[in-house]
């Protein structure tokens, strides 16, 4: 195999972008950034434009999501990580219960084992491949799981786990790869997270937490509690969330970006709309890895297949080398997750993508196989 076959143009998709994340930026939201940028950037995130660009996201989540009465929106500065990091301070009392299936669901129990106040994670682990579900664990005041594995391409079920009558344990959804493209309903969910690089396609930098009564409680309650640095007080999120604005300075052209993805999502018909685009996406990807001869979907059990992320597994044709050729066509960011090891492609099936684009990687896939 050759990275200097040439793909007829006829059989590319109209958008080469199949990325996990960062994922493609359709024109439509660039036009917007230029359209609005000259009233937003480069001015003061404390006044009204950059404020009212803030609350549109905001209150266009809130749509997203038909969030439950006493829920909010917060935000805060440097993506999912830290997220977990300012959690680990403001919402887990003592210890949490993690369900990890994968590198990024295992990130956040890592960074509870680390920090020197908390207890020690209960961790449930699963295999590679397979979706995850928490039980009751004794002294578990927080519950933690990502609703789809990124690294992977497993997405696990949004249920609340059931606890003994009065324990006041909160549900910590990871879900910067599925929110705003998986079904889900939010009140079986205590803080739903996210960073904007992946369904919302914006650049990262930023989190996005739809948060309960209880969890907005736990956060009030831990805030003051532990020396917590300014940046990662959460209480400190909430109170400026409310004012539509960030502790620091924010990335205002991600919000613009962020604020025309979500006009278009809710303009074409929600959250319902964004999910049937990824699962049209999906379908495509899975049935044609299913009947081809070299190909095989690496999640098994199709109720466990994400309809963001694909992964592919190939047998007897290097998909390092198919990567490689797609990438030198103009079709990009097809390869599979590094610490997972796999001879694999991994596809992101984001709703800014068009399922016919996907259809046509396969078939581009297909062309270099056969001449490899």
């Amino acid at each position: 195999m050759t990275d200097q076959l040439t793909i007829p143009s006829s059989l590319k998709p109209a958008d080469g972008r199949f990325g996990s994340g960062p994922s493609k930026i359709r024109p439509g939201q660039l036009d917007a950034l230029i359209a609005q940028g000259s009233s937003v950037l480069g001015t003061s995130h404390r006044q009204a434009p950059v404020r009212d660009l803030v609350g549109r996201v905001r209150s266009g989540l809130a749509r997203l999501f038909d969030l439950p009465d006493g829920y909010e929106i917060v935000i805060g500065m440097g993506g999912t990580n830290v997220f977990w990091d300012a959690a680990s301070f403001g919402l887990i009392r003592d210890r949490g219960a993690f369900g990890v299936c994968g590198e990024f669901s295992g990130k956040f129990a890592t960074v509870a084992r680390n920090a020197p106040f908390l207890g020690d994670p209960l961790v449930t682990e699963a295999a590679p491949g397979t979706s995850v579900q928490l039980r009751s664990a004794d002294g578990a005041d927080v519950y933690c799981w990502a609703h789809n594995e990124t690294s992977t391409g497993v997405v696990s079920r949004v249920q609340r786990v059931a606890v003994p009558n009065g324990d006041r344990a909160l549900m910590l959804v990871d879900a910067t790869s599925a929110a705003g493209a998986i079904p889900v309903d939010v009140s079986q969910t205590d803080v739903y997270y996210f960073a904007p690089q992946k369904v919302f396609a914006s650049d990262g930098g930023l989190w996005f937490a739809a948060t309960s009564p209880a969890a907005l409680e736990r956060i009030a309650e831990l805030s003051g509690a532990r020396w917590t640095p300014t940046t990662l007080d959460l209480q400190v999120c909430v109170d400026n969330s409310r004012l539509n604005q960030t502790y620091n300075t924010p990335a205002v052209a991600t919000f613009a970006l962020m604020a025309a993805q979500l006009d278009w999502m809710l303009a074409s018909g929600g959250l319902a709309w964004a999910a049937q685009r990824s699962a049209a996406s999906s379908r495509a990807l899975y049935e044609w890895a299913e009947r081809t001869s070299y190909t095989s979907p690496f999640v098994t059990d199709p109720a466990d297949r994400s309809p963001v992320v694909g992964t592919i597994d190939f047998d007897g044709v290097d998909a390092a080398e198919v990567a490689k050729t797609l990438r030198a066509n103009g079709i990009v960011d097809t390869e599979p997750y590094r610490k997972l090891g796999r001879n694999q492609l991994r596809i992101g099936m984001y709703p800014a993508v068009d399922p016919a684009d996907v259809a046509a990687l396969t078939a581009c896939i297909d062309y270099i196989v056969e001449r490899s």
